[in-house]
């Protein structure tokens, strides 16, 4: 009887391979059209929307899922600053990818110092956020190019230590610092193996190792810490 009641119990669902995308801009037609955009790709499933920081962060607390949160920089109530800083200290696995019209120095620096994995401008064409959003889901930074520039520029004093100094300080490799100057230059695994003539796999492994030796949580942290060297 047993094994009939077990044979007669519906499947479990499997686990959706889709990366789940949750919005969050103060403009309601924004939401929704990047609503309409995202899932015009098999790839990406919007799990809901927010109009600010604390109610995206409510919404996650309440159980709504999110492997990637695609949110907006200035915001009433709670920004996109603030509310990364909230959400990724609450779950710290999510990753944030801020989208904005602001080229702003002080927001973008505070947010990736909060957190967040990536940088893009709203005047991007849609396919580069949706590609955007796979490349932060897979554990890779996403910096506009203009950002990241400015970025170096910002973080960096007169009085900086050369830039062999992690190699003294914290006993990276030649190699395992190539790859930490890469993260800070927004590359993913992909375009640093292609610029260093490495495979993916070893990339992979230099980046655990760096994370390790300079006590680090992810790449955010690579690049904030090369960035200020």
């Amino acid at each position: 009887m047993s094994e009939q009641n077990h044979e007669n119990r519906p499947p479990l669902p499997e686990k959706s391979s889709q990366v789940q995308v949750f919005l969050v801009d103060d403009d309601s037609f924004i939401r929704e059209s990047l609503s309409v955009v995202l899932g015009l790709d098999a790839d990406i499933h919007v799990t809901g929307t927010a109009s600010h920081g604390t109610e995206a962060l409510a919404c996650l607390e309440s159980g709504i899922l999110a492997d990637v949160i695609l949110m907006d920089i200035r915001m009433p109530v709670c920004d996109g600053v603030e509310g990364t800083r909230l959400i990724k200290t609450r779950f710290p696995d999510i990753q944030v990818l801020m989208l904005t019209t602001f080229d702003d120095d002080e927001y973008i620096i505070q947010a990736i110092q909060n957190g967040a994995s990536g940088y893009l401008l709203k005047n991007v064409p849609p396919a580069r956020i949706v590609q955007g959003i796979k490349t932060v889901h897979n554990g890779d930074m996403l910096i506009h190019p203009d950002v990241a520039r400015k970025l170096a520029g910002l973080l960096r004093t007169p009085a900086s230590p050369p830039v062999n100094e992690p190699l003294k300080t914290y006993g990276l490799t030649r190699a395992e610092l190539s790859v930490a100057e890469a993260i800070s230059e927004g590359l993913s695994n992909k375009e640093i193996a292609a610029k260093l003539f490495l495979s993916e796999g070893t990339v992979k492994n230099y980046v655990t190792e760096i994370l390790s030796k300079l006590n680090l949580r992810d790449r955010t942290q690579i690049a904030i810490f090369m960035l200020k060297k």
